[in-house]
């Protein structure tokens, strides 16, 4: 405990506390009907918010040397750690999250990161030199730039930048020690264009083009001449992922749904065209892949119903080679190989483990853990196990999610938050709650996190199920939820609350117009609260993408449509507290979209709560802000839901 202790007076003195002893919101925090938080209250949740996470990024190319992304102040910044175990050093140092970082192939004198300003999401690229510590400004300072990907001779660096239009992502690359080499490759129209792989011989890239989560395309363009040519001419609808090419630069892989409801792993005979699918056949998407350098090792991981698993095998033969290992269950990412061609490492995330970063050596089955982040001094171990779960809809279709259970120690019907993911093209998946394990463990309150159709990782079909005007399907899958609820004797249906992110503040805040005599209250997070006004106000680079999702604005049918649905426009139904959480910078879902309908509640005479962020974007990244956040949302879950 004098560890615990120790690390919770840390966290309390990097506090602003008002004259009457409460928590006074730091400079960058508009705070509007939200109760006072007491200094008790912050020493009861104490070390809940004081865990972290280490993310994989890059193996250093010469040496078993890792880079991960953990934060140790306010901010996720890029670190190495030089053996498993070992100290983590920091190499970026800035007041901004650092999102990702690759070291260069071949040499490591230096790696490319990438970073945004008060998440605006308009990243820049950066290269740090090894040697001497300096960071180089890689792109204009202004646009858009995303990827960041190195040939294997590490003398270019492939990435996608809106500079020319805004709008449009166009495809460039350059050397990394030497910015004035850059080069436009491709002029793209629309904002899906992505580079995924550069040829060995650096004489081709290829390309993906994302039209929508249930449709995009593959090609190859020449970094000789320009041409460039579609390898994918499917007919329908059908996704396809980044492609990568073999080692020897004469074929690629990919996943794809095309013939199947899931995702298979592809390879493509690059002069033929011809294509076949090398994974077995799971039932489940397969989802991340890699093959080591010299060709002879491929890993894949397959999501099923949430859950993913690794698995690996000699290359190209497609032999299961079988995991030794023991790997908790729960998210696997950023499967990357090591030069030695034995090393994979990879971010685990599970429900009793924050993200980590392992490997494991494919000719022994050794699993490694090279980090161990902090949980606040808790023991994570006892922490809720998810438990699967699944209801019918009101049309016969199987809804799917995972229950989060208090522990054995709360007699009686327990109170519940329904908490829905974003996307919608996305899945929750079982991984470590952090804060939200407080609300487990000291409130006695279970959640459930609901995979509503639209969600990725049951199928083609279920990813389909709520496009344009089917959207408030996915809403009557709440409905649905709440009646399994009321058939569960652990859970109190007479006290659930509903919050989401993102969409999945769009999906709160119309559950609450469609069910409020049913629920205590929403809490909705950087949420569409109006189709329209969204949709003309996006960012324009993803505009015609979310588009496709949800429906043209400009089509007078749809307009009318989107309007009907929009919660702004049926504020009128709900009568229960709301609480409205918003970054100012946000790119994806702008700041407006909050401001009207806390208006549209106030004017009505409703309660609202209101936290925004003038530092943030879509969501709080920083700590002492999402700190914050989650102490108004125990006040608000104290209030509306427990009382």
């Amino acid at each position: 405990m004098k560890i615990a202790s120790a690390l919770l007076c840390i966290g309390l003195s990097a506090l602003a506390w008002a004259q009457d002893g409460t928590v006074a919101p730091n400079e960058n925090l508009v705070v509007e009907g939200v109760p006072p938080i007491t200094r008790s209250l912050v020493e009861e949740i104490g070390l809940y918010t004081e865990s972290r996470a280490a993310a994989f990024l890059s193996w250093h190319p010469t040496r078993r040397e890792m880079l991960i992304q953990t934060r140790f102040a306010d901010v996720a910044q890029v670190h190495s750690v030089a053996m498993p175990g070992g100290a983590r050093k920091q190499l970026t140092f800035y007041p901004e999250r650092v999102g990702y970082a690759h070291w260069r192939p071949g040499r490591g004198d230096g790696f490319m990161f990438s970073k945004d300003t008060g998440g605006n999401e308009f990243f820049q690229l950066y290269w740090k030199d090894a040697a001497s510590g300096k960071v180089t400004l890689l792109t204009d300072g202004k646009s858009r730039n995303t990827g960041g990907v190195f040939a294997r001779s590490g003398n270019k660096l492939a990435y996608e930048s809106t500079k020319r239009t805004g709008q449009d992502t166009d495809i460039y690359w350059m050397n990394p020690g030497d910015p004035g080499s850059e080069k436009l490759l491709m002029q793209g129209q629309g904002g899906g264009w992505t580079v995924s792989d550069i040829a060995p011989d650096e004489k081709s890239v290829l390309l993906q083009n994302y039209l929508s989560a249930n449709e995009s395309q593959l090609w190859w363009l020449s970094t000789v001449t320009g041409e460039k040519k579609r390898l994918t001419n499917n007919t329908g609808k059908v996704a396809f992922s980044p492609a990568f090419y073999t080692p020897d630069g004469k074929s690629a892989l990919y996943t794809s749904d095309e013939g199947d409801e899931f995702a298979r792993l592809i390879q493509m005979d690059l002069s033929s065209g011809q294509s076949r699918v090398i994974s077995p056949k799971y039932g489940w998407d397969v989802g991340g892949f890699t093959l080591s350098g010299d060709g002879k090792t491929l890993a894949l991981v397959v999501n099923e119903a949430g859950a993913e698993k690794l698995h690996i095998f000699q290359f190209p033969s497609m032999k299961e080679i079988p995991v030794k290992a023991r790997i908790p269950i729960g998210t696997i990412g950023g499967l990357t190989f090591h030069s030695n061609n034995r090393d994979l490492a990879f971010s685990l995330n599970s429900a009793q483990t924050s993200m980590d970063a392992y490997s494991v050596d494919v000719k022994t089955g050794v699993l490694t853990r090279w980090t161990e982040s902090e949980t606040g001094g808790l023991d994570a171990s006892g922490f809720s196990t998810p438990e699967p779960v699944r209801w019918k809809s009101f049309d016969g279709k199987e809804i799917y999610g995972f229950l989060y259970k208090p522990p054995a120690r709360f007699n009686g019907p327990r109170p519940v938050i329904i908490n829905i993911h974003g996307g919608p093209e996305s899945q929750f998946q079982p991984v470590f709650l952090g804060r939200n394990n407080y609300l487990l463990n000291e409130l006695g309150v279970a959640i459930i996190f609901p995979n509503v159709r639209g969600s990725a990782g049951f199928g083609k079909s279920y990813l389909a199920a709520d496009d344009w005007e089917k959207r408030e399907d996915s809403v009557k899958d709440i409905g649905a939820l709440l009646d399994w609820i009321g058939t569960q004797p652990g859970l109190d249906a007479s006290r659930v609350m509903v919050t989401g992110g993102s969409y999945g503040g769009f999906m709160t805040l119309s559950s609450m117009t469609h069910y409020n005599d049913r629920l205590r209250g929403g809490l909705d997070v950087v949420g569409i609260s109006n189709f329209v006004t969204f949709l003309e106000k996006t960012e324009g680079y993803r505009r015609d993408l979310r588009r496709v999702e949800y429906g043209d604005e400009r089509d007078p049918k749809m307009r009318k449509y989107l309007e009907e649905i929009s919660p702004t426009n049926n504020v009128g139904k709900i009568t229960k507290p709301m609480f409205i959480v918003q970054g100012k910078n946000d790119p994806r879902v702008p700041l407006a979209e909050a401001e009207q309908m806390v208006a549209a509640l106030r004017k009505k005479g409703g309660t609202c709560w209101y936290l925004m962020a003038k530092d943030e974007g879509h969501g709080f990244a920083k700590k002492k802000n999402a700190d914050f956040q989650f102490y108004a949302t125990v006040r608000f879950i104290q209030e509306v839901l427990l009382k």
